[in-house]
């Protein structure tokens, strides 16, 4: 098929709606015959996932690779940066770590311009491998303090000599101010590489903004490609945390109500997507103890900050409540860090998380936890509790971690002979695998002993997925031009 000129999905702030738009015009270009990727030169995220090489990268781009139809790869992502302080990041390059930086260090300049060859070279090998690439801005393009050490909006446009969309979000209000200073603030060059508008998260009739179209179009001298509605009955699988602030309902009658621990350091939520989708299921987060024992299930998820996430789990009465809650029969799992937190102790012998060098643990499973600077990553194929199905999964972790009982159980049996995570009874068991509960086989294992309270319904995640992902392919044609997209990108 004809050569199509890059595009980049640039924002006028945060949190605007680049990666979701980026994920469908990803299954556009798919759903038309092209062979798209994505790409997303620099990204901040706590939420990450393993490549199949056993490297890690943004989640984010690993959902837009999977609704393009194409495996993950680092050149998706070069350059990982996962918080781990108010003012310090894990820097993960081409998919394995490199070290920490705090931000001043990491935006001045010296050492930038290594950085800016390893994200070209990245899109050189993916833009051999593709077409057409579906880049991906961060943040603000009118960040003009910080233009010279940017690796990931304007300059990276130009290096790509990429077509960029300015994504607006309407929702939070000032939106022709927004866009219009997004677009004066560049330099007359990168004003010209803004080819189209798209106002994002319209809520109520959208024949009301009509005008406003026009006028956007006259004071900015950019056409509005699109004015794409909320879509609150598409679900796609989410980069950032801040979506988790509106899950936070309690118990509901008629359903198994399963809580998720909501720590400060929370990673790798997209763990429980899945099991948020089935029918038999109400799920929210919450870090109020009293909300904790209106679960049927507790989940304590991955941390970024296993040490300090035990540490605020002890002074918010957590600790206690999820104790008693296990006592009362209730069902108490762990994931990754989470895991770790459920075992007798977790150590820290090399400071590899900061200052803190021993916590005992909830005492809940027979392990203790090591943490080492050496990290974990890698897809896996696995078989929950010695069945038969086979499951999937990923590892991203740092620590090694022991039984301290020589009668314990494994949980998982991985592909290759190694074992995972540690079982305690059918109410009480940890893995490291992230993504185990996208497995049926284990989703229903761990709703079973609550059955009797909610109709039996069997729930595909991989198809509905798929399901949601052409959703949102076909809510984008509805309201974008797909078709005047094309003609920008060289097609015609």
């Amino acid at each position: 098929m004809k050569r199509l000129t890059p595009i980049m999905l640039a924002g006028t702030g945060s949190d605007v709606g680049k990666s979701l738009i980026a994920t469908g015009l990803c299954r556009i270009f798919r759903q038309d015959g092209y062979n798209p990727a994505p790409f997303k030169a620099q990204n901040m995220a706590l939420n990450s996932y393993a490549t199949p090489e056993g490297l890690e990268i943004g989640r984010a781009q690993a959902v837009q690779a999977e609704a393009a139809g194409v495996p993950c790869h680092t050149d998706m992502n070069p350059i990982l940066l996962k918080p781990s302080g108010h003012h310090t990041s894990q820097v993960v390059l081409n998919g394995r770590p490199v070290g920490n930086r705090n931000a001043y260090e990491y935006f001045r300049k010296e050492g930038r311009e290594e950085l800016r060859t390893e994200v070209h070279q990245a899109f050189d090998r993916l833009a051999a491998r593709y077409n057409p690439i579906v880049m991906e801005g961060a943040g603000s393009i009118a960040e003009i303090n910080l233009k010279d050490s940017d690796l990931v909006n304007m300059p990276m446009a130009v290096y790509a000599g990429a077509d960029v969309i300015l994504v607006a979000d309407i929702d939070r209000g000032g939106v022709f101010a927004s866009v219009y200073g997004s677009i004066m603030l560049q330099d007359a060059e990168d004003r010209r590489r803004i080819k189209g508008i798209i106002v994002n998260k319209f809520r109520g009739d959208i024949r009301l903004f009509e005008k406003g179209r026009k006028m956007m179009e006259e004071i900015c001298g950019v056409t509005v490609l699109g004015v794409v509605p909320f879509a609150p009955d598409i679900h796609i699988e989410e980069e950032d945390s801040v979506a988790i602030a509106t899950k936070r309902s309690k118990g509901a009658e008629g359903k198994i109500n399963i809580a998720v621990v909501l720590v400060p350091h929370i990673s790798n939520f997209t763990d429980f997507d899945a099991i948020e989708r089935d029918p038999r299921v109400n799920l929210y987060y919450t870090s109020d103890a009293n909300e904790l024992h209106e679960a049927d299930i507790i989940i304590l998820p991955g941390s970024k900050a296993t040490l300090s996430d035990l540490q605020y789990l002890r002074h918010r009465g957590l600790a206690t409540a999820i104790a008693e809650c296990r006592r009362e029969g209730k069902t108490v799992i762990g994931i990754c860090g989470g895991y770790q937190m459920m075992g007798l102790e977790v150590e820290d012998p090399q400071g590899v998380e900061g200052e803190i060098a021993r916590l005992p643990g909830l005492g809940l499973l027979p392990v203790r936890t090591t943490l080492e600077g050496d990290k974990v990553t890698r897809q896996v194929k696995f078989r929950f509790m010695g069945g038969d199905a086979e499951c999937s999964g990923y590892e991203i972790h740092m620590g090694r971690t022991t039984f301290t009982d020589g009668e314990a159980t494994p949980l998982n049996h991985i592909d290759g002979g190694c074992e995972d995570g540690c079982y305690a009874d059918d109410r009480c068991f940890g893995t490291y695998i992230h993504g185990v509960l996208d497995n049926r086989s284990v989703i229903d294992h761990l709703l079973a002993p609550y059955a009797g309270r909610t109709e039996q319904t069997t729930f595909d995640y991989t198809t509905y997925k798929e399901e949601q992902y052409d959703a949102l392919a076909t809510h984008l044609r509805e309201h974008i031009d797909i078709p005047l997209l094309y003609k920008i990108m060289g097609a015609e």
